[in-house]
């Protein structure tokens, strides 16, 4: 028989939790974090906690959080690409030295490790002098790293290349680890310093206006989403006669919004509906709307009450 490794958390809401931390306490901060995180409407099939899981901003940190057309910044994090590696080397055990300190120096010597000077000039955790094997690889990154800055000129501040390579602060390390057969292992916990963390805290605050802007609740403000371009989706699916009808009445500003998350072509064709327009009319027109939202809502796309909020809906 088959011995089960996790055990499951059933959630009120949205989606079962399976969590591999048997024989590990789960702080009750961290199960109220992915409680909350298991309950947004697209989150595909579960969540997965690792036994390491433990309470992070917004979301758990050691836990999986598979979503289906959403992003959520918080879950990517601020330190993007953090993880663990290792690679066996060719040595045994016996080949080391007695004494490990001369090799610990030399890796600290090899590799710019923690912070000084507040990330600024003389900064003993970056690079002085880039070595040429880095500055190739930043080469093969920069057009898409470009290719944000352009897009969002705030993030272009601070350590990028010089960076690449180095191992950071906190948690991170360079370690010799010796496996059951006497083999000698080189393992690495980094992340992506100083441009991970820039890149993260800015899409973090772009995520919280976003549903700000679009009136969408979240247990957590740092649960924030990017939802994919549901109103360009939304309005996509419905005859342009219909959305014009159904703005009639509306303040500018919200049929701004709308024209503007129409595609090129529909917005040279919109034409506000004027004169006298019977009620019945708008009203089908705006459930036309709804009752495509709802489609969407039944594919997993969004919860439409979190959208709507306390807004009326024509029924």
């Amino acid at each position: 028989m088959t011995v089960r490794m996790y055990k499951v958390i059933e959630n009120e809401v949205g989606v079962p939790i399976k969590a591999w931390t048997k024989g590990v306490l789960l702080e009750q901060a961290a199960e109220k974090q992915v409680r909350n995180v298991a309950s947004l409407p697209f989150i595909y099939k579960w969540v997965a906690l690792m036994p390491d899981v433990h309470w992070g901003i917004g979301t758990t940190v050691g836990s999986v959080i598979p979503t289906k057309k959403a992003i959520i910044p918080a879950a990517v994090g601020v330190d993007i690409g953090c993880g663990m590696m290792a690679v066996k080397t060719t040595l045994q055990a016996d080949h080391l030295p007695d004494n490990l300190r001369p090799l610990r120096t030399a890796i600290e010597q090899a590799v710019p490790h923690g912070r000084t000077n507040r990330g600024g000039k003389g900064d003993r955790g970056a690079w002085h002098h880039i070595p040429k094997h880095h500055l190739a690889e930043w080469g093969r990154l920069k057009p898409e790293y470009d290719n944000i800055l352009s897009k969002h000129p705030k993030l272009d501040r601070g350590n990028d290349v010089n960076h690449l390579g180095s191992l950071g602060t906190g948690n991170h390390f360079i370690e010799i680890c010796i496996d059951t057969n006497n083999g000698v292992w080189l393992m690495l916990h980094s992340g992506s310093r100083g441009v991970g963390n820039r890149i993260g805290t800015h899409f973090i605050e772009l995520a919280k206006k976003d549903i700000m802007k679009w009136h969408i609740n979240v247990p957590d403000k740092d649960l924030a989403y990017f939802p994919e371009n549901l109103l360009r989706d939304l309005m996509n699916s419905v005859e342009l006669d219909a959305i014009a009808l159904a703005m009639k009445g509306k303040n500018q500003e919200d049929v701004d919004k709308v024209i503007n998350n129409l595609p090129q072509k529909k917005q040279a064709m919109y034409e506000p509906v004027e004169g006298a327009t019977a009620k019945r009319d708008v009203d089908n027109a705006q459930k036309a709307i709804v009752d495509a939202a709802r489609q969407m809502e039944k594919d997993g796309r969004f919860n439409l009450e979190d959208i709507l909020g306390s807004a009326e809906m024509v029924e």
